[in-house]
């Protein structure tokens, strides 16, 4: 029996590089859609949201020149790319999905409604959200916010490299200790780095709460799903 009905899945666009450093890995991306494939089997309604930072992020371009409007725009277009790649990984294995995107770009995506996501949804489609939120200076963090507050989701499931949130980053500090749980408010005074700040005011503002755990280990989106405490789940 599943745990959610519905779910925001955020994906890390650095995390389809794999071991390649950039781009996207073919390994990496199989296993993120047989892993949706599994808990789609199960009756789970599916909304993505991918970032776009192993193809390129608007903010690290500014810092180098280019115009953020521009890099911010950009950074749209690797999120239509990586969803793309997605789509066509689900199709491999008989997993029907749309691609909606936040601008126009028919006919590479449809362009979004919340209307139309959900109905998709309930017609058994994985709908994976494109092009952030379609303006410039908001992450895919905010876009995966409030795609998930729009289509009512459950929860927000982000999927990261690391087992859940600690008190420092466990990669760079051997003492950092993992939360079991969280409160958002909590967050703010430990000054943590779950999402950016917009991000997770609007989570906290409308209820929705955030499960982070490590997507990278094949089989834990089921763990997560199927209600096993492997992550460290963010609420009010």
């Amino acid at each position: 029996m599943a745990k959610f009905k519905r779910i925001l899945l955020k994906l890390s666009g650095e995390s389809l590089m794999g071991r390649q450093g950039f781009g996207i890995d073919a390994e990496r991306l199989a296993d993120y859609a047989a892993q949706i494939k599994e808990i789609h089997e199960m009756g789970v309604q599916i909304g993505i949201v991918i970032g776009g930072g192993n193809i390129f992020r608007g903010l690290s371009g500014s810092q180098k020149g280019f115009d953020r409007v521009k890099g911010d725009q950009m950074g749209m277009c690797a999120t239509v790319i990586n969803s793309l790649a997605l789509s066509s990984a689900l199709g491999a294995l008989d997993v029907k999905s749309k691609v909606l995107t936040a601008i126009r770009m028919e006919p590479i995506g449809e362009f979004y409604s919340k209307w139309k996501a959900i109905e998709a949804m309930e017609n058994g489609y994985v709908c994976i959200f494109s092009a952030g939120t379609g303006s410039p200076y908001f992450t895919t963090d905010t876009g995966s916010s409030l795609r998930g507050i729009e289509i009512e989701a459950d929860v927000m499931l982000k999927g990261t490299r690391v087992d859940g949130i600690y008190t420092a980053d466990p990669e760079k500090d051997a003492t950092a200790v993992k939360f079991n749980e969280i409160t958002y408010d909590e967050i703010y005074t430990r000054g943590l780095k779950v999402m950016d700040l917009t991000a997770t005011t609007m989570c906290k503002e409308n209820g929705l709460p955030i499960y982070v755990f490590n997507m990278d280990v094949k089989g834990n989106l089921r763990k997560v799903i199927d209600g096993e405490d492997i992550g460290t789940l963010v609420h009010n």
